[in-house]
C-alpha cells in the first residue's frame, strides 16, 4: 500500500472502493490471521474479527467524523486486537459458567469499541508529544525489547540506566495523558 493512499484511506474505506478495501485484505488480513492463530485462535475468528474491525472504523467514522492522522494500518490492526482479546475474554467467560454466557447488543460492543479507539488515539497522539529519544524508547519497551538490547541502541551505560529511562518516558507520557481533559472522560 502506497503512503498516500494509507492517509486517503478512510475516505476510501468509507465510500467503499473495492480495490481499496482488497488491497486493505491483501496487506492486512494475513497480519491478522497470523495474531488471531498465535492466540488460540482459527482463520475464520480472524476473518470476523478483520470485518468487525472494519464495520467498527466505518461507523465511528460516519458517527463521529473522526481523522487518522497515522498510517491507516496500525489504526486497523489495533482494533482487531481489541476485538480478538475482548472475544478471547468472553470464551474465558463462557467456560466458566458452563457453557452460560451473556449476549451483548451488537450496539453496545461497537460502543465500547469506540471507546477502546478513543483511548488508543489519546495515548497515539500523548506519545507523539514525547521527544524522539522517549518514542524510539518507548517502541522498544513495548515491543518487549531486551534492556541488553536498548543499552547497546541508546549508548547506556548499563541496564539500570535504560530502566530508569524507560522510567521517566512512561512517566511523562502518563502525565500528558492524564493532564488531557478526555482523559477523565475515557
Amino acid at each position: 500500500m502506497e503512503q498516500k493512499n494509507i492517509h486517503l484511506g478512510l475516505d476510501k474505506l468509507i465510500s467503499g472502493d473495492r480495490e481499496f478495501i482488497l488491497l486493505l485484505y491483501e496487506r492486512l488480513l494475513p497480519k491478522i490471521i497470523h495474531y488471531v492463530k498465535k492466540n488460540n485462535g482459527e482463520q475464520t475468528d480472524a476473518e470476523e474479527v478483520f470485518h468487525d474491525a472494519l464495520y467498527q472504523i466505518i461507523a465511528r467514522a460516519k458517527a463521529q467524523h473522526i481523522e487518522i492522522k497515522t498510517s491507516l494500518e496500525p489504526y486497523i490492526f489495533i482494533a482487531c486486537k481489541n476485538l480478538w482479546l475482548k472475544e478471547l475474554n468472553k470464551r474465558q467467560k463462557e467456560v466458566r459458567n458452563n457453557g452460560i454466557f451473556e449476549l451483548k447488543d451488537k450496539n453496545e460492543e461497537l460502543l465500547e469499541a469506540i471507546e477502546n479507539q478513543k483511548r488508543w488515539d489519546l495515548f497515539e497522539e500523548k506519545i507523539d508529544l514525547l521527544s524522539e529519544n522517549c518514542k524510539q524508547l518507548l517502541k522498544d519497551y513495548f515491543d518487549k525489547v531486551l534492556y541488553e538490547e536498548i543499552v547497546k541502541k541508546f549508548s547506556y551505560s548499563s541496564e539500570n540506566v535504560a530502566f530508569q529511562r524507560v522510567f521517566k518516558c512512561k512517566k511523562k507520557l502518563a502525565e500528558l495523558i492524564k493532564a488531557d481533559y478526555r482523559y477523565k472522560k475515557l
